[in-house]
């Protein structure tokens, strides 16, 4: 942790940990709370190291590691180039750790190729796969796009123009590529796909946007219920995978594999279990995200949060001129002052995205090789 100084050396640290998150799981509770020490040491290590240089990253995209709209140009259309006509499984709000319970699953039908890779700020599905989906960076769709780009006070739905937005990368790139977009939201939306699922083979390319982790994380914040079902994390990965093996997603995954092309598995962002309430004030036109916030008269501890002042700077969508964005770092979350313990103790111990930590910003792209049978 304390020899970590790039992009990538962080990318190491988080792939041990998860390693020995997972292996140590059933171990005794002393090492466990060991680990989960070194983790939140990791994390505000961390925190401080993108404090230092996300705003770099943004100066110099040529300088920084991959993230959300290089996808494309560095993983699909070279497998394109390559004849092969992939599909792209996008799983909303999925994390590294979560991959590697569902791969034991996948096992027997493919081979992996695992990259890690950075998201975007703010680490929040209307940003990151928009900017996946475009190649752009937000604020470049806002621009180019206006039509495409929903405002965050807008009523809105924030991810209805994906498909639109697959298409201009494309015809940017000057491409001729056909790709079929389908979204998975529950059971029925996916037996509807697999109905259809000999028809996506005529494509160079398949997307497909798979939400049930982030309904998932959603209900365990709305639902006394799911506060128990997922009480910890190794609780809401079991449900996961629970989920994943009953699902008619892995019926998905086998009919992949039956077609000998290679999947490729990734995500717009992680999420964080949160436990620390920081106080914000801020007008009626702020967002509702609890990691992240823009407005332009926001009251906050400076000390609290990652702040990026100049938007335009970071290629984030400035609604005023005086905007500013603040994110949560480490496992903090944003509640107001008016009946502050009343909500802070209503969203402790939730999953939440929007801010920087090692589990929302660096999150797994996967590809799989079918099995020869």
């Amino acid at each position: 942790i304390n020899d970590s100084f790039t992009a990538d050396d962080w990318i190491e640290v988080y792939r041990q940990l998860v390693y020995w998150e997972l292996e140590l799981k059933e171990a005794d509770s002393s090492m466990h709370d060991m680990l989960k020490m070194q983790k939140t040491e990791a994390n505000a290590a961390f925190c401080k190291f993108i404090k230092r240089n996300y705003m770099d990253w943004m100066k110099d995209r040529d300088k920084s590691p991959v993230m959300s709209p290089d996808l494309f140009k560095k993983y699909i259309f070279p497998a394109l180039d390559n004849g092969e006509k992939p599909f792209l499984i996008v799983m909303d709000n999925f994390r590294y750790d979560q991959w590697r319970i569902l791969s034991q699953e996948l096992a027997e039908l493919f081979t992996f190729d695992e990259q890690l890779y950075y998201s975007i700020l703010p680490t929040a599905t209307q940003y990151a796969r928009n900017a996946i989906f475009s190649g752009l960076m937000p604020e470049q769709i806002s621009r180019m796009f206006p039509d495409l780009w929903v405002d965050e006070d807008s009523e809105e739905g924030k991810n209805l123009n994906e498909s639109p937005l697959i298409r201009t990368q494309i015809e940017r790139y000057r491409r001729k590529d056909t790709f079929s977009y389908n979204k998975v939201n529950d059971s029925a939306s996916a037996d509807k796909l697999m109905s259809q699922f000999n028809n996506l083979l005529q494509n160079d390319l398949n997307v497909v946007v798979v939400n049930f982790i982030d309904i998932l994380s959603h209900s365990k914040t709305d639902s006394r219920m799911m506060r128990e079902l997922a009480n910890d994390e190794a609780a809401y990965r079991s449900l996961i995978l629970s989920w994943f093996r009953h699902s008619s997603v892995r019926e998905l995954f086998r009919s992949m594999a039956a077609t000998g092309r290679k999947v490729m598995i990734t995500t717009d962002h992680g999420s964080i279990m949160v436990n620390h309430a920081v106080k914000i004030a801020g007008d009626r036109t702020t967002n509702t995200n609890l990691r992240y916030k823009l407005g332009k008269n926001l009251g906050f501890n400076p000390k609290d949060v990652y702040e990026i002042s100049e938007p335009l700077k970071a290629h984030l969508p400035s609604p005023n001129v005086s905007t500013s964005y603040i994110f949560c770092t480490e496992a903090d979350y944003f509640v107001y002052q008016n009946n502050f313990n009343n909500y802070a103790s209503f969203y402790k111990e939730t999953f939440q995205h929007g801010g920087v930590s090692l589990e929302e910003m660096i999150i797994p792209f996967i590809t799989l090789n079918p099995k020869k049978k």
